[in-house]
Order: structure tokens, then sequence, then C-alpha cells
């Protein structure tokens, strides 16, 4: 089962697959993809920044998981991850806008195209999830992005939204449970 640091999987993840997608064609290495902030990109040309997690309210699971005599395990929390892609590049003023614009249309061709987070796309780490996290653009208005970016205190730039769920984080908390032994039962008429 995942634990705390499936949240960094998946950042990673994205950033393995786009950097396979895109370098070198549209990006000359694969330090030009990384996960960051708008407030603080450096000179990265596709930025993947988690701005929000939220607990998936789908999947609330409500049985302990037994993990070896008289002990069970609190169940899983599954969240909701949300991500925004950002393009930014260094070409001149005049070619800026059409760069960007060729980054942002490949991330939604490799994203789309990888939509379910499988351990033969995305490695190791997500093929022994019960439930593959799912990929989905979110379709969020301008006044939505804008308070976004706006966080940032960075002016809005065009970006993508996706929300990746659900996230399975297990538990650590287990117990120590007493199995009934015996029991007395008393039949007598009213």
């Amino acid at each position: 089962m995942p634990g705390y640091s499936i949240i960094s999987d998946i950042s990673d993840a994205l950033v393995k697959l786009l950097r396979a997608g895109m370098v070198p064609e549209l990006i000359p290495n694969s330090e030009g993809i990384g996960v960051c902030s708008p407030a603080d990109k450096g000179d990265v040309s596709l930025g993947i920044f988690l701005y929000d997690i939220k607990r998936n309210t789908d999947m609330i699971p409500v049985d302990r998981i037994a993990v070896g005599a008289g002990k069970m395990k609190d169940p899983p929390m599954y969240m909701d991850l949300y991500f925004m892609i950002t393009a930014y590049s260094a070409s001149d003023i005049k070619f800026r806008a059409i760069e960007e614009a060729k980054l942002i249309g490949r991330a939604i061709q490799l994203i789309e195209g990888n939509s379910v987070m499988k351990g033969e796309v995305y490695g190791k780490a997500f093929s022994e999830l019960r439930y593959p996290p799912k990929i989905e653009l979110l379709e969020l208005d301008n006044e939505e992005k804008r308070r976004i970016w706006n966080s940032n205190d960075q002016p809005y730039r065009l970006s993508l939204f996706y929300k990746v769920y659900p996230v399975e984080i297990e538990s650590e908390r287990i117990t120590d449970i007493t199995r009934v032994r015996e029991t007395d039962f008393t039949f007598g008429q009213i």
C-alpha cells in the first residue's frame, strides 16, 4: 500500500512522462521540465505545480484491515491532487506565444494519452496500487484560474489544470483487538 510519498511520486511521474515526450524535440534538456511554483520557476520551460490537496469524497473506506493475529489497521485515506502545468518560453517576444502553445499542446497530448497512472507507464510505485489514479483535465472558468494565479502574486499565464484521483495514503495506526473466546447464551420463555 502507498505511504506518504505517493504525493511526491505522482509529481515525479508526471515530470518523467513529460520529459520522455518533450525532450529534446521541444525542450532542449530534461532540466527544462520540473516541479515548481509560478513564483519560483527559475529556468524551467514547463512547470508542474501542486496547488491543492483535498479529501476524495467518493471513496470513504470504513473497514479496518487485518494485519496479523490480533491487530487491525485503520483504513486508508483517499485524496484528490490538483496540478497546474504552465509553459514558460524563453523565446523572443514575437515567438513566445507560439512556443508556449506548442508546449501546452504536447503536454495535453501526453497526459490524455496516459490518463490512468498504471505501473507500465508511470513506474513501479504505481504497479502495486489497488486503484490507479486517474488524471482529469479540469474545466475551470477564467476567474478560478486567475484566483489560483493571484495566490502567487504573478501575472496570469495560460495554464492547464488537472485533478489526479483517487490517491490512496495508507494509515499507520494499528490497534490491538481481542477476539471473542467464549459466549454464554441463556434461553428462556417470557
